[in-house]
């Protein structure tokens, strides 16, 4: 076995992986959920923000979002605490399953390209990119009823579409069948692998050099995790933003806080068409901003709380765990 297979053995059995992963998931969520009800409602605005409303919009009863603090104080104001809270119970679900088919997948494929790789080994950041693509993408097909979930329990302002996770689960397979569970997952695939083959790529490439600098807390960990994911975001965000607008089309469509969204029915790529006609480019990266404020802390809790984790359940200290970044 090579060397770097024989690192991967040495940091954890899978249970260890998907126990550590699933924590750091859990973890990271409801850290961040505030930031991510914000994004959603930003991404599903669909009024150009470049020309005024006209009186015909405005009577359709759509909040006018302008800019993260904004948002968060019209929240605030007409729905309570809770409402930078909404959807959060199939987001918890959706982070944990996700972390957790995310990183075992992302082992279980390094070590396999390294035993094909043998003796002399994989070029580290090939590896990465498609380790880190492979898990991204199949994080998101198993877990992705829960994304659509978790946006659409997100979108709703103070009339409630659906009252509770069940309801929810039953009215959409009843209304729209199983490809419902779906809508949109073309986008969040194209979207996935670069951008998760960025994100471990970056990351690998900077973990090791970062903990260099003895960071406090293991900085170098969480330095890292926030450098890659904001560049990869960025990288990707308009297929984000699509993914959400076609995440909420179907019998509900009208019925969320924003009640004009558009009816995206003819695939992502005439969506962007659509979007960059009616809103411009700009339209393509609204909540691109409070996104890479969730992307930063997102990332950093959930790769510091995974290697916190799984040092923990291999009982390795935080300096063993610093000795083998740089090992």
């Amino acid at each position: 076995m090579s060397k770097s297979g024989q690192r991967l053995q040495d940091e954890g059995s899978r249970l260890q992986v998907v126990t550590a992963g699933a924590i750091s998931g859990l973890v990271s969520r409801f850290v961040i959920a505030p930031l991510d009800v914000v994004k959603i409602r930003l991404q599903l605005q669909a009024h150009s923000l470049s020309d005024p409303l006209s009186q015909a919009e405005l009577t359709k009863g759509a909040p006018i979002y302008k800019g993260t603090i904004a948002t968060a104080r019209h929240i605030l104001r007409h729905e309570g605490i809770t409402g930078l809270w909404k959807g959060n119970v199939p987001a918890e679900l959706l982070y944990v399953s996700y972390a957790a088919v995310q990183f075992t997948t992302y082992r279980t494929i390094s070590m396999a390209l390294n035993e094909l790789a043998g003796e002399k080994g994989m070029n580290k950041s090939a590896e990465s990119f498609v380790a880190g693509a492979g898990a991204g993408a199949a994080a998101t097909a198993v877990t992705y009823p829960l994304d659509l979930l978790r946006t659409r329990f997100a979108a709703q302002g103070t009339e409630k579409v659906y009252s509770s996770l069940f309801k929810a689960i039953r009215d959409i397979r009843r209304d729209e069948g199983t490809k419902g569970f779906f809508r949109g997952i073309g986008p969040g695939l194209a979207q996935i692998i670069p951008y998760m083959g960025m994100f471990f790529a970056i990351y690998e490439s900077l973990r090791i050099p970062l903990s260099q600098f003895n960071l406090p807390f293991a900085g170098g960990d969480a330095s890292a995790g926030v450098i890659a994911s904001v560049i990869a975001k960025t990288g990707i965000f308009p297929l984000d933003l699509v993914r959400k607008r076609i995440q909420v089309q179907g019998p509900t469509r009208a019925k969320y806080v924003h009640k004009n969204i558009p009816v995206y029915d003819m695939g992502a790529i005439k969506a962007i068409r659509m979007i960059l006609a009616h809103e411009g480019v700009r339209g393509l990266y609204k909540g691109l901003t409070v996104s890479l404020f969730k992307a930063a802390p997102l990332s950093a809790v959930t790769v510091w709380t995974y290697e916190r984790v799984l040092n923990l359940l291999t009982g390795k200290s935080l300096d063993g765990a610093e000795k083998r970044a740089v090992s």
